[in-house]
């Protein structure tokens, strides 16, 4: 039996043919991409192994750590650095007195906060589903699952990437970058020093996001050694964006990014009844710009889906007809990938479109 050291090896040697080519700052894929938002979210508590184990095994082309770090300077997983919502930090009675309320980028929250804990504390605490009744599979394994690092991420998708046999990407997300700054604990370089030390990051394909501006025009030049970096500049729906997606904005974006990533609806707004409506024409207006375009979010429930692609089984109720439907109306648009829950239904999308 191979040693997890040999499959990490192997892996990494695996994927060198497949990382991005250095004579192209932004090829396009041969096919969309599918990628897997906090792994397979809808079915496993998100940021743990056993999430993103379901979504290698569903076909995710790339798998998304959110990072955000530790008392210690530790990168771990979790989508928010306040983890009342994904653990249960609550039920620990030996950590109710660093409860607190902070402000994060602009917003008061009030809870308990990664930066306050070692990783060693952390690991004491279990994952549990987010949307609670929304997802009742993912529910049933609440308790279960550590929080994870990110070198143990990479470790894990390295081993599946040699023993599967196929090239499987990373699509990490720096969190909340400006704050993690101000505090002492800067996440870029601790995210760099992990692919210079991790054989599969100096070579799986890797796309770094953030919702942030500043970090990524500051990694552009940084991550000039690496031949397997992309960097992807997400944006929200906000005043803000309106500036940053207009072909001066687009232009200005693609000086410092490989893709842009906006919330789907800007791709495709819903009307009047919530209903799919047309095509803003953004993908089209990004591809000129020499960008990329993927979207988030895809998730299989009527109550995130647009009113025309319900069914009648119940707000909570799983869709999948609906949601590949969705996705489907989102590739025709031009998409080059797309973030999903359900990386199976991303898969069928893509392969069957």
């Amino acid at each position: 039996m191979l040693s997890r050291r040999t499959l990490i090896a192997a892996g990494a040697g695996m994927t060198l043919a497949s990382a991005f080519p250095a004579t192209a700052r932004a090829p396009r894929p041969a096919k969309p991409l599918v990628l897997a938002h906090r792994g397979a979210s809808a079915l496993r508590p998100e940021h743990t192994l056993a999430s993103y184990a379901k979504a290698i095994q569903d076909g995710a082309d790339f798998v998304e750590p959110d990072l955000v770090a530790t008392k210690d300077g530790v990168l771990v997983a979790r989508h928010e650095n306040e983890i009342s919502e994904t653990t249960n930090v609550a039920d620990h009675a030996e950590f109710a007195s660093r409860k607190t309320t902070k402000t994060i980028d602009g917003q008061a929250l009030t809870g308990w906060f990664t930066e306050d804990f070692t990783l060693a504390e952390l690991k004491t605490l279990r994952a549990k589903e987010r949307l609670g009744m929304v997802r009742p599979e993912s529910q049933a394994y609440d308790g279960q699952f550590q929080i994870v690092t990110f070198d143990e991420i990479a470790d894990f998708v390295a081993a599946e990437a040699a023993a599967r046999g196929r090239t499987i990407g990373l699509i990490p997300e720096i969190k909340h970058s400006t704050y993690f700054a101000g505090i002492g604990l800067p996440l870029e370089p601790r995210f760099l020093a992990a692919v210079r030390a991790h054989g599969y990051l100096r070579y799986a394909p890797l796309i770094v996001q953030s919702f942030e501006t500043e970090n990524l025009k500051a990694l552009r030049p940084q991550i000039a050694e690496f031949h397997n970096i992309q960097l992807l500049q997400l944006v929200e729906p906000s005043p803000r964006a309106a500036a940053m997606l207009t072909p001066a904005g687009l232009a200005t974006i693609a000086t410092y990014a490989d893709w842009l990533s906006p919330y789907s609806r800007l791709i495709i707004p819903t009307d009047a009844d919530g209903k799919l409506g047309t095509p803003t024409g953004l993908v089209e207006a990004a591809h000129r710009a020499g960008l990329l375009v993927s979207a988030w979010t895809f998730r299989p429930e009527n109550r995130f889906l647009p009113a025309d692609l319900r069914d009648g089984a119940g707000e909570n109720a799983r869709n999948p007809k609906g949601s590949l439907a969705e996705m489907r109306r989102y590739l025709a648009a031009g998409l080059d990938a797309l973030f999903t829950d359900d990386p199976a239904l991303g898969r069928e999308a893509v392969d069957k479109t």
